[in-house]
């Protein structure tokens, strides 16, 4: 190991200073030192996080900093992500039962109790058991519990702390990552991907406290809904959208029929809305229309709708299958609003983050296709299937698990890219 001068220790680390705002480039060092700080400044963790956990983070958040001069603390910090989320999901599991009495059932069924306030002891006396479990979540019922990351991952999504099918998905990664750090392998990561690893901690860790993070990339807020307008011409060759508030300001060359919609600004689905089916990436509704700007004026005038905000993790989708065929998703109200015709066939209810998960995973469900699993929890989707039957089955299932199946009763209506765009799919 060469010994340095003090300073040539607070020498500018040159790797650093290829790192810019705009992306990669050649930056001073006095600005790469307060880019890197203004990276990091704006994670903070919930108030009532426990101490332990907040201290880890803050320890990772200073050596991130001073990747400036030594750029392999960057990958220390990533890698130190990866086993503070463990430890936030220890902290958390202690904080959720304060002094309670965990039941934890072996093997042969005997049930005997641990303190889970001091978390470290909990664990010792855990190991001690063969094949454990505990209860978990809103049924009761009895799960394996290793105690380790998988095991607290689990319990934390089975308790409503951590949502999201999609980030259901990540924790076999999460769990990889762990595992690589923990049995050591050599690796040399980037300023980006130690920044990302401690916003999403940061995310976690909130998010497992009951704290969302608006606009986050894992564990978002409820997002706004304005009033949107969308407009086709006769030919259906133009398609164009808007908010609705603008559209008495707007000039029109041909005339459009419009109609309008609460969602999403900057959905990238939003140009094939269907009123009837779930197409957007995020939840839209169905307002009014079709008809000319006039009327769609006149309407806004009369009804003054307001923007409101939409929780889209794990939100439940209905999809019905008949003749072999899979439906395009469409959500529970709409569903209990069908024509009694159009009510038919095998309906599924599944809970996701994104509509169209929902319709690949009963696609491969239908195919047969290995680790597609028709009920609960799919391995290789980011899907959750809360029931199958017909829709009064369907329905009550997914009523109880809290979704709104009040009938809507909204018209056929179709963009003209949805209307160019199959309602129906054959197995995957």
């Amino acid at each position: 190991m060469e010994i340095k001068s003090l300073k040539e220790l607070q020498a500018v680390d040159e790797r650093t200073l290829n790192f810019t705002p705009l992306g990669l480039g050649h930056m001073r060092p006095e600005d790469s030192a307060d880019f890197q700080q203004r990276v990091v400044a704006g994670l903070r963790l919930a108030d009532d996080v426990t101490e332990t956990t907040r201290a880890r983070f803050e320890q990772l958040r200073t050596a991130f900093i001073h990747g400036v001069l030594c750029y392999e603390l960057f990958t220390l910090v990533e890698d130190s992500t990866r086993l503070t989320l463990e430890q936030a999901l220890r902290d958390r599991f202690a904080d959720y039962h304060e002094d309670q009495e965990i039941e934890i059932r072996d093997f042969r069924g005997r049930v005997r109790r641990i303190p889970a306030g001091d978390y470290p002891e909990f664990f010792r006396l855990l190991r001690k058991i063969r094949n454990p479990e505990i209860r978990m979540g809103a049924s009761q019922d009895w799960e394996r519990f290793n105690g380790m990351l998988a095991g607290l991952l689990t319990w934390a999504r089975r308790e409503g702390l951590l949502r999201g099918q999609r980030n259901r998905r990540r924790d076999p990664s999460r769990q990889a990552l762990r595992n690589m750090v923990a049995h050591g392998t050599y690796h040399l990561t980037t300023p980006v991907d130690a920044a990302r690893s401690l916003s999403d901690l940061a995310e976690t860790v909130n998010h497992l406290w009951g704290q969302p993070t608006p606009d986050g990339h894992l564990y978002p807020g409820p997002v706004k809904r304005p009033v949107i307008a969308i407009g086709w011409s006769a030919e259906r060759a133009i398609t164009v959208m808007g908010l609705a508030d603008q559209l008495a300001d707007a000039h029109d060359d041909i005339e459009l029929t419009y109609t309008l919609v609460r969602a999403v600004h900057g959905d990238p689905d939003l140009m094939q809305f269907d009123s009837r089916r779930a197409t957007t990436a995020f939840p839209a509704q169905y307002l009014w229309g079709p008809g000319t700007r006039e009327e769609a004026l006149a309407w806004m005038n009369r009804a003054k709708p307001t923007p409101d905000t939409c929780d889209y993790l794990d939100q439940i989708v209905v999809v019905r299958t008949l003749d072999g065929q899979v439906d395009l998703p469409t959500y529970p109200g709409i569903a209990a609003g069908l024509p009694e015709e159009e009510q038919t066939g095998l309906w599924h209810a599944v809970r996701v983050d994104r509509p169209l998960d929902a319709l690949g995973h009963i696609r491969a469900v239908m195919g047969g296709e290995p680790g597609h699993e028709p009920q609960g929890e799919c391995e290789n989707c980011p899907a959750d299937t809360v029931a199958t039957g017909d829709l009064t089955t369907v329905l009550k299932a997914v009523q109880e698990a809290g979704a709104d199946t009040e009938p809507l009763y909204v018209p056929d209506l179709r963009t003209p890219i949805a209307a160019a765009s199959p309602t129906r799919f054959g197995k995957r």
